[in-house]
């Protein structure tokens, strides 16, 4: 690759389980043993349809109707800790992450992380595959509406200062690519966890990141500028 070249100021908000670091059989996990220990089973197939939503979004989907807030904040505290303690160590970028991350950085675009994750696994996480330096912002959906709200990807952008249309999200999840398409940015989409026909709202899908070309990521740009 020749080195990618951006005309203009441009953001890239990356979510990050799922597309910075494979997270997906932790959480179900996690999500399974809280679950059982509330009477429920959980099955691989229910976690795929929630993946990308935030804890409250999650459970609401399983239960049918908003959960009771104090049993929210138990089951959840005791998944997230579950997450952490089994993840921790163990997390590894997937293929195409860092050169990306490295080429956007080079060629001068403003990077967030936009995550429905809890804050405290989004800083074990970031620092423990020392991704920090890459990003201008980091941001949790933590006391704002959660994915497909686009709430997440409009604040993410408004802490980098690009404008929304000039914005290029990166998601895994079905719920984080109508977040994109809801607040007006462009979607590269990754099929860590969903299957292409679900993700087909996206601008570009790939298996890896490691698949995504420059001449593919530009046309993005150009469609998003």
């Amino acid at each position: 690759m020749t080195g990618l070249r951006l005309n203009g100021l441009f953001g890239v908000l990356w979510d990050m389980d799922g597309v910075l670091v494979d997270s997906g059989d932790y959480h179900f996990h996690a999500w399974a043993e809280a679950l059982r220990r509330e009477g429920f089973d959980y099955t691989r197939e229910q976690f795929n349809a929630t993946f990308g939503m935030d804890n409250r979004g999650v459970l609401t989907t399983l239960l049918g109707r908003p959960p009771e807030p104090a049993w929210l904040t138990r089951v959840a505290d005791e998944k997230e800790a579950a997450f952490r303690d089994a993840i921790r160590g163990q997390a590894q970028p997937p293929p195409g992450v860092v050169a990306w991350l490295t080429r956007l950085k080079a060629a001068g675009a403003r990077q967030a992380v936009a995550s429905s994750a809890p804050p405290a696994n989004i800083e074990l996480l970031i620092d423990s595959l020392a991704l920090r330096p890459y990003f201008d912002a980091i941001v949790s959906t933590w006391g704002m509406p959660g994915k497909p709200d686009p709430a997440v990807f409009l604040e993410a952008a408004r802490r980098v200062a690009v404008p929304p249309e000039r914005c290029v999200v990166i998601e895994d999840a079905v719920a984080g690519v109508a977040a994109a398409r809801r607040a007006g940015m462009a979607c590269i989409a990754v099929t860590t966890t969903n299957r292409p026909e679900a993700l087909r709202s996206a601008d570009v899908i790939v298996d890896s990141l490691a698949d995504l070309s420059e001449e593919a990521f530009a046309a993005v740009l150009s469609a998003a500028g």
